[in-house]
């Protein structure tokens, strides 16, 4: 479970979030929806300790990571998360098959054998086997995301993060990263946290969905409830200003 409490915080004169509270549920998806620039990618950035919150309380699996010291606190829990970036973030100059073992070779002491088994299962689950030996530049965008989620998995995280991961995507490409995310969940119950403004795949893999606005959370709800909602900003978001006109006319 993740708790976070009253989180706030500035960037000089900007206020971006201004008291968030929010529950994460122990093997749900969670969506965070809102507008660009309004603060999500701060919210789960302080979720891996990128960015320190100036007020507020962040409990991760039992720990307060406001009350972290140093860096190897930070570190050790970071080995039961995961952080898909919404740009991928691959190792330019290293091979998928490299990408994906680097965790892999620098956390645990398994043999190069029992890593390369690792590496090859992962790819098989995101339906790319055999590329190991090929180079991020060599793939689709596409495709380097989902060499990216692979990555993301090597160490079976209890949480993955996901920022923006259909951004920039073709609509057929953002259907098959939607349909990984809700299967990894579904399988492994691992929790998921999304941040995205793109509704199609929101409704396709969330549990819950919390509607950031103005710097808090507006309202929390099922995909039901969340397309149902009596907010004026949420179905502005979700169908439209005109749709969302007409709807409560």
């Amino acid at each position: 479970m993740i708790i976070i409490s009253d989180v706030k915080k500035s960037f000089k004169d900007q206020e971006v979030l201004k008291g968030v509270d929010l529950t994460i549920r122990r093997g749900e998806t969670l969506v965070i929806l809102g507008r660009s620039g309004g603060g999500k990618s701060v919210l789960v950035s302080m979720l891996v300790g990128l960015i320190t919150p100036d007020e507020g309380r962040i409990v991760i699996e039992g720990q307060e990571v406001t009350q972290f010291k140093d860096e190897k606190e930070w570190n050790r829990l970071r080995l039961k998360m995961g952080f898909l970036f919404q740009g991928a973030a691959l190792y330019d100059s290293m091979s998928v098959g490299e990408n994906i073992a680097f965790a892999l070779r620098h956390h645990t002491k398994l043999s190069e054998e029992e890593i390369e088994g690792i590496v090859a299962e992962r790819l098989k689950w995101v339906e790319l086997e055999g590329i190991e030996d090929k180079m991020p530049a060599e793939l689709s965008g596409g495709m380097q995301k989902r060499v990216a989620l692979a990555r993301t998995m090597a160490l079976s995280p209890k949480i993955i993060i996901y920022d923006e991961p259909t951004t920039g995507l073709d609509p057929i490409t953002s259907d098959t990263i939607a349909h990984l995310i809700a299967r990894l969940q579904r399988e492994f119950q691992i929790t998921s946290i999304v941040v995205s403004h793109d509704i199609r795949t929101t409704l396709y893999v969330a549990d819950r969905i919390a509607m950031l606005h103005e710097g808090k959370i507006l309202t929390v709800g099922t995909v039901e409830e969340i397309q149902h909602s009596p907010y004026r900003e949420v179905q502005e978001f979700i169908h439209g200003p005109r749709r969302s006109k007409d709807r409560n006319s």
